[in-house]
């Protein structure tokens, strides 16, 4: 349990780096979770709640179509974000610091449960799947998103991750959540009926090193991997093997135009 509490208190200090919202804005991101919203027919007099909610990738469109909407999330910091951009899109959510892996609410809480790019982060991935299922009712609707293993952000993970110090055994790799076979595996016993779709993300950046700065400087894990690399002497390693990843998609005009793959998991709580 010790250990369990220092990766989520290590959590927090990484997710608070960077600049998670401006990363967001410069790839029309938060589109994701709005899409998410209006695939789901999330609509006035819904209790929803976003799991993992970062800076209200899907919490805030929620509350714009009419939900009663509640934000949870590790990291003090992406509450403090999410509160701006609500007040920005002048909608009232109320965002709770809590856990993905014990969520502050009783069973059956919630007719929708959302995450986009979130809830993939936590430690334990069967802790989460069985905490989204618990607080949802009878007849409710789950929407998650998770970027794929396949995909370039498959690619972009497992190389930053082998320059950060390696995460306890138990701790399952949020790649996982973008496979549809362990996604079932996590819900199996749960009631929730799945269902599956990849789509594609096209995220584009100016250059080859707008992109390498982009995510050094505004996406907290990148950003301490470049932190440690500079102090131990690896950061031109982390810099070419990110640039290399990222030209791959340079385009004819120096743009870098990346199809990032996620995978969409609805179900409905039988």
């Amino acid at each position: 349990m010790q250990q369990l509490s220092e990766v989520k208190s290590a959590a927090r200090t990484v997710w608070a780096r960077g600049d998670y919202d401006a990363m967001m804005r410069a790839e029309n991101l938060y589109e994701v979770g709005a899409q998410l919203v209006r695939r789901l027919g999330i609509g006035a007099g819904q209790n929803v709640v976003d799991v993992a909610c970062g800076s209200g990738n899907a919490a805030i469109p929620a509350a714009q179509a009419g939900a009663r909407v509640t934000g949870v999330d590790l990291t003090p910091h992406m509450l403090d974000l999410a509160r701006g951009r609500a007040q920005e899109a002048g909608v009232d959510v109320e965002w709770i610091e809590g856990d993905a892996e014990e969520l502050p609410f009783s069973d059956a809480h919630a007719d929708i449960v959302l995450s986009t790019f979130g809830c993939m982060f936590a430690p334990r991935h069967d802790v989460v799947a069985d905490e989204l299922a618990r607080i949802l009712a009878p007849g409710g609707q789950l929407g998650l998103c998770a970027w794929t293993p396949e995909g370039v952000f498959g690619d972009f993970f497992r190389i930053v991750a082998n320059y950060l110090p390696p995460d306890p055994e138990f701790v399952d790799p949020p790649l996982a959540w973008g496979d549809e076979k362990n996604v079932r595996e996590l819900f199996e016993g749960t009631g929730l009926a799945l269902s599956f779709e990849r789509a594609i993300w096209e995220i584009t950046h100016p250059s080859v090193d707008a992109a390498v700065s982009c995510y050094t400087d505004y996406l907290g894990p990148v950003n301490m991997a470049r932190e440690l690399t500079q102090a131990d002497g690896r950061w031109p390693d982390l810099q070419a093997e990110l640039a290399d990843l990222f030209a791959r998609y340079k385009t004819a005009d120096g743009q870098v135009v990346l199809p990032a793959e996620y995978l969409t998991i609805t179900g409905q709580n039988r």
